[in-house]
């Protein structure tokens, strides 16, 4: 996207991110979770969250959900609708990141175009994380009640049903399996995988 002719964005005379990481003691990064609704995504980040912030670790969790609700709340399930909620959400956590920010985002994100959107818009402090569960464990758990209203016929354009999704080929970083393995066991592993990638030099 062009910037508009009055518009001259500038970024040199802000404290640089090396700053802003120096103070909290740890580089930023986005840890971009996505998975079917009720596979467990929310409450990793969550729990990981958590562990983290005892550890002393700046953090930020930007909830799929959260963003409908205000930042977001202009767009439906559309494909463009889709493509902008990641756009947005993709630019809001790159500015997180770029201030030294451990960045969660725990969005659906079903297409891997979407998911490479992201990666291009928030560069090399990106980090795909698979939350996997399959349709019928999630509609299982139907922690907000939406799998009954899909199979209804009173919820479109839902994701697994009548909107597809596609799993990572090798793209993501990590895979959280919740069929297998505890949520708790997952946020384990994912705040040892943070702490490795985010530890101040």
């Amino acid at each position: 996207m062009s910037t508009p002719e009055n518009i001259h964005p500038e970024f040199d005379r802000f404290l640089g991110r090396e700053d802003k990481e120096g103070l909290l003691r740890q580089r930023g990064v986005v840890i971009w979770l996505y998975g079917l609704s009720g596979s467990g995504k929310s409450t990793i980040a969550n729990m990981a969250e958590r562990m983290l912030h005892e550890a002393g670790r700046f953090t930020v969790i930007l909830d799929g959900d959260n963003l409908r609700s205000g930042l977001n709340n202009n767009l439906g399930f559309s494909d463009e609708d889709r493509s902008e909620n990641i756009r947005r959400n993709s630019e809001v956590a790159k500015l997180f990141a770029s201030q030294g920010m451990i960045t969660f985002v725990s969005v659906i994100t079903p297409r891997r175009a979407l998911r490479a959107l992201a990666r291009e818009t928030i560069g090399e402090d990106f980090v795909e994380v698979f939350v996997k569960a399959d349709y019928a464990t999630c509609a299982e758990r139907d922690p907000k009640g939406l799998y009954a209203k899909a199979e209804a016929g009173t919820l479109k354009q839902f994701t697994g049903k009548d909107s597809g999704f596609e799993e990572p080929e090798e793209e993501a970083e990590l895979v959280l399996d919740t069929d297998a393995t505890t949520a708790a066991e997952c946020a384990q592993q994912l705040h040892e995988f943070i702490l490795t990638r985010t530890a101040s030099t």
